[in-house]
This record gives structure tokens, C-alpha cells and sequence, in this order.
């Protein structure tokens, strides 16, 4: 099965950034390789996360583009809280954070990471009941794995992000929701 916008379950659907500036990374992504439009959610407080074993309450911004099948993602974390992004920004820095990985076999997938002796350093439920779950495979990969459960409602935004992209005209560069 292919999604809506490219990509097998199983693939890389996304990469992420931390960053510290939400609309200024969104510009230079812009600007250097021709993204957009971005779609840009908060700042907000994720209302179910929990960081490794502990409920949390950071407060981010995301941005979200898509660059042909494969989606780019900002994270800028407003806070100083403890959070899978304020650990790798005080190990080194901005930068390069991880891959997005779209599943149909939620618990299934985080069940199999466990069981290779992966930990589950971030959980949360979004809005739109989609849960997220984000392992810590940085030592093995450079990079932590972000399982994103493909419900209906989420394969749509993200066809609808895709399909914005294919047809962006330069115009209206940062929508805010």
C-alpha cells in the first residue's frame, strides 16, 4: 500500500528539525531549497505528552512542508522543560532531530522497539487522536525514529500539506492554524 502522498507505511514520511526560530527556519528552508507552503501550528502545549516516563507539559511551535513524498518538519521548543528537544539541543545543539515513520500497527511497532531494547523517550496523543510515539534509536542512528499512527483523519492533512506543496506558487509562504 502507498499513502495518499507517496509514501509506504513502514518509510521514512518525515524529517525533522529543532530549531530556534520557527518562522526564521521556515524562511531559510524557503529560500535554499524552494519549500512551502509551511504549515505552521502554535505555539501549544502537547496535552497528553509524556517524556521519558514523566507527563510534561513544554510548550513548541511545528512547522510542516513537504518536499516531493518526503515531509519537513520544524520543532521550536518555547521553553526550557525537559523534552526530547531541550536534551539533544543541550547535547549539540539545533539541527537534525528525526525521522518520522508513518505505521498502521501502532502498538505492534512501539512493542517491537521495546523489545530490541529501544526506549520510548516522548508519547503524546494529538488533537485529532493520533498517537505518537518517539524512540530513542540516537546512539545507532544519529537520530531519534518518530512512530506516527496513520489514522484516516491524519493521512488526510498530510495529503492535503503534499498537495498544497505540488501546487505553491511562492505565495502565502507561512499559514498558521
Amino acid at each position: 500500500m502507498v499513502l495518499d502522498f507517496g509514501q509506504p507505511p513502514g518509510g521514512i514520511l518525515q524529517v525533522s528539525y529543532v530549531v530556534e526560530d520557527i518562522d526564521r527556519a521556515a524562511l531559510n528552508f524557503a529560500a535554499s531549497f524552494k519549500l512551502g507552503p509551511w504549515f505552521i501550528r502554535g505555539p501549544f502545549q502537547p496535552a497528553q505528552a509524556i517524556y521519558r516516563g514523566q507527563k510534561t507539559d513544554i510548550s513548541i511551535s511545528l512547522a510542516m512542508t513537504f518536499s516531493g513524498h518526503v515531509m519537513v518538519e520544524l520543532v521550536q521548543q518555547h521553553d526550557d522543560k525537559p523534552s526530547v528537544y531541550r536534551e539533544m539541543i543541550d547535547r549539540q545543539g539545533y539541527g537534525f532531530h528525526h525521522w518520522g515513520v508513518a505505521t498502521q500497527n501502532f502498538d505492534a511497532d512501539v512493542a517491537d522497539y521495546r523489545a530490541r531494547g529501544t526506549e520510548v523517550a516522548f508519547f503524546d496523543i494529538t488533537p485529532i487522536g493520533t498517537r505518537i510515539a518517539y524512540v530513542d534509536t540516537a546512539r545507532e542512528l544519529g537520530g531519534m525514529i518518530e512512530l506516527i499512527e496513520l489514522t484516516p483523519e491524519q493521512e488526510k492533512r498530510y495529503t492535503a500539506m503534499y498537495v498544497a506543496a505540488l501546487g505553491w506558487d511562492g505565495q502565502d509562504l507561512l499559514r498558521r492554524s
